[in-house]
């Protein structure tokens, strides 16, 4: 039963991981930091390969740009726990992974937003927080 904090590459992920990592102490659980490679960027790499090599990128390959992803983060602030990288929509894959891990809780970001901007974005975190079966910490960011 891990705490799965979940990070973003455009997000400074050192709150979220420095939460999660002091709850999976506090607990003495593991800690999975995952990074899902949304299908935007997915194609996006896709494209690109496609065109500079003439093939396309094998999924698994994709896993482990986003599992290298949550590496560095993990790297950079200092915190010990197992990188994972998935790959599809950010807020199904989190929770279907949390309900496959039986995740004790999950630590994900957010970002202050205008009632304009929540009606009209949808939000990883406000899916994660409305459908998840565990407990949710969310650490709000500067934006």
């Amino acid at each position: 039963m891990p705490v799965i904090a979940a990070i973003d590459r455009d997000d400074d992920g050192g709150q979220i991981l420095g939460e999660a990592a002091a709850l999976a102490d506090a607990f003495d659980l593991p800690l999975r930091v995952v990074h899902v490679m949304d299908r935007s960027t997915f194609l996006d790499l896709e494209r690109s390969t496609v065109e500079s090599e003439g093939k396309s990128v094998p999924l698994d390959e994709i896993r482990a740009m986003a599992k290298e992803i949550a590496a560095e983060a993990m790297a950079e602030n200092d915190v010990d726990g197992e990188a994972v990288g998935l790959v599809g929509e950010p807020a199904e894959e989190l929770l279907a992974y949390a309900d496959e891990e039986a995740a004790s809780y999950l630590v994900v970001g957010g970002r202050k937003r205008s009632p304009v901007g929540k009606a009209l974005f949808g939000s990883v975190t406000q899916s994660v927080l409305l459908d998840a079966e565990c407990p949710v910490l969310t650490v709000m960011g500067e934006n």
